[in-house]
């Protein structure tokens, strides 16, 4: 029995490390104890953020990486670079519970993996995260779906994003102007371009769009 004993937490000891990136506790406390309940995955460290997650990560360098977006300070894709700057070899996969396709597209962007809801089963988990350590890039069918669908959009340049982040908050292009120190008429410019890359006719059915995708959150 002593032996058997012995040789399980041996097992568990020479099987997948596993690093925790979300700024809920309970959340992190319920995905240890999945993890945990698997014979060859363990969760070995701990992160609420994303400067916190590269700190721990030169400590303990994890096999696997479990990473939220929505983090405070340092979120998660600026967490993934930062990680994967340092540590190439690095195998991130985004858990979250955002699923638009600008999210998943500056997920894969950043360097991450995977990409997975919270909502998802146990078991696709387990083995994403055995894939992942594999050296694979295993994507769900409805995530590769609209990150192939984002990918034929046209990158937006910072100016443009910027200007599509006030426009969605009701700004004027007159506010847009003062916020960015530029005049209307470079406003109008920038948006006249924003328009034709986006596919839409005005500003609601970009600001619509903007939220609608992920380009831009309100939160």
């Amino acid at each position: 029995m002593i032996g058997l004993v012995f040789a399980q937490k041996l097992k568990k000891q020479s099987g997948i490390r596993i690093m925790l990136v979300d700024d809920h506790s309970a959340f992190r406390k319920g995905m240890a104890a999945l993890i945990e309940s698997e014979p060859d995955l363990q969760v070995v460290a701990e992160a609420a953020d994303g400067l916190q997650a590269l700190v721990i990560f030169r400590q303990k360098k994890p096999d696997v990486v479990l990473m939220d977006l929505r983090l405070p300070g340092m979120g998660g894709v600026e967490a993934t670079i930062a990680i994967r700057k340092e540590f190439p070899a690095a195998r991130i996969i985004v858990l979250t519970t955002f699923d638009l396709d600008e999210d998943i597209y500056r997920a894969i962007q950043s360097g991450a993996k995977s990409y997975l809801l919270k909502d998802t089963p146990d078991k696709q988990l387990a083995d994403t995260i055995r894939a992942v350590h594999a050296g694979k890039q295993p994507l769900l069918p409805k995530v590769a779906e609209r990150l192939a669908a984002r990918q034929q959009r046209a990158e937006l340049s910072h100016r443009e994003l910027e200007v599509l982040q006030l426009l969605t908050r009701g700004r004027s292009n007159k506010e847009i102007g003062s916020a960015l120190f530029v005049c209307e008429d470079t406003v109008k410019a920038h948006l006249k371009t924003l328009f034709v890359k986006m596919g839409v006719q005005d500003r609601t059915e970009a600001a619509i769009s903007a939220i609608r995708h992920g380009i831009v959150h309100l939160d």
